[in-house]
């Protein structure tokens, strides 16, 4: 079972810290499009696709072809986006997480907590193993701040080549001082305070689901992983991209080794194709996002190998590109 969680966090507001969107106001609207792209091939909310300023597609783009070829099923989460999406989907909260430099990011926790281990208690009934992936544009700062106030030394990703951690750090600890206590916190504190709301849905899924639980994403993932850890429930493991994981701006391996949680890397590999903005990802642009490593996890997993992922990827942008 494949969920995809939506979120939005009012810290993608903050100049220069997402790429998640081609302009400040359409990065609002980049969770629910990404979710509309994989079923309707086109966001139904707003007429584009969601792009960093320079052009580069969305990474829904690889979990729409890995969908394709593999046939798995994606359950839509809404946990705290801005939109409501145009498509089926489960509603944990319409609370988008606030701006931690400001105040307490998640303030409603404990409705969010409630409600999504009811939904993993019932759900393990139907699933022996769940992925559990996002979009949340300035998830990678929010997933600096919690990890920072567990306690762990690491650098997270960003979907950009140019990595802003002095502007992340300068951010958490301004939200640190705003808080006003000494770290590290505990589980609970570092989530309400740093979080937002899919971390929220993933740790309190977590408590209510028995079954396995894979991460599906990049640093943003780690940052759950740290969370699980202190509640006492450990991840299968964190699926990924070589993006992610060959980030020299990043720690991604040293923060896994640390939290002590196993990770794989979907090997892609763009840099053959017609399109620059696929062969950016060989860049370092964009990276993961939309369970995009899961997705090709799942689809190996099934026997599709990962030329075959790349010749749909290409196929699903030429359709994009030629609609324009």
């Amino acid at each position: 079972m494949f969920l995809l969680t939506i979120s939005n966090t009012e810290v993608a507001s903050i100049p220069g810290i997402t790429v998640a969107g081609g302009n400040p106001e359409l990065i609002k609207y980049t969770p629910v499009a990404d979710a509309e792209f994989l079923f309707y091939s086109k966001p139904i909310s707003i007429d584009a696709i969601p792009v960093t300023p320079e052009g580069h597609p969305t990474p829904a783009i690889i979990t729409k072809a890995s969908k394709i070829l593999a046939g798995f099923p994606i359950i839509v989460v809404r946990s705290g986006t801005i939109v409501e999406p145009r498509l089926p989907f489960i509603n944990i909260t319409d609370k988008q997480g606030r701006n931690i430099v400001e105040r307490t990011a998640l303030p409603h926790i404990e409705e969010v907590l409630e409600r999504s281990e009811i939904l993993g208690g019932q759900l393990s009934d139907v699933s022996d193993e769940v992925y559990i992936a996002e979009s949340v544009p300035g998830g990678t700062t929010t997933a600096q701040a919690v990890l920072t106030s567990l306690g762990y030394e690491s650098i997270v990703s960003s979907a950009s080549s140019n990595n802003p951690i002095l502007l992340k750090m300068e951010i958490v600890n301004k939200a640190i001082k705003r808080y006003g206590r000494s770290i590290p916190l505990d589980w609970y504190e570092a989530l309400r305070e740093f979080g937002d709301p899919m971390m929220a849905f993933a740790i309190g899924f977590s408590h209510g689901y028995s079954g396995r639980i894979y991460l599906a994403g990049g640093t943003q993932m780690l940052a759950v992983a740290a969370l699980m850890k202190e509640t006492g429930r450990k991840p299968e493991s964190i699926l990924t991209t070589k993006y992610v994981v060959n980030d020299r701006t990043a720690t991604f391996e040293k923060t896994a080794r640390d939290i002590g949680v196993n990770f794989y890397s979907a090997m892609l590999d763009f840099s053959e194709s017609r399109y620059s903005g696929l062969r950016d990802y060989e860049r370092g642009m964009v990276k993961e996002g939309v369970g995009a490593g899961a997705s090709v996890y799942i689809a190996e997993e099934r026997g599709i190998g990962i030329r075959s992922i790349v010749e749909k990827v290409e196929e699903i942008y030429e359709n994009i590109t030629s609609k324009k």
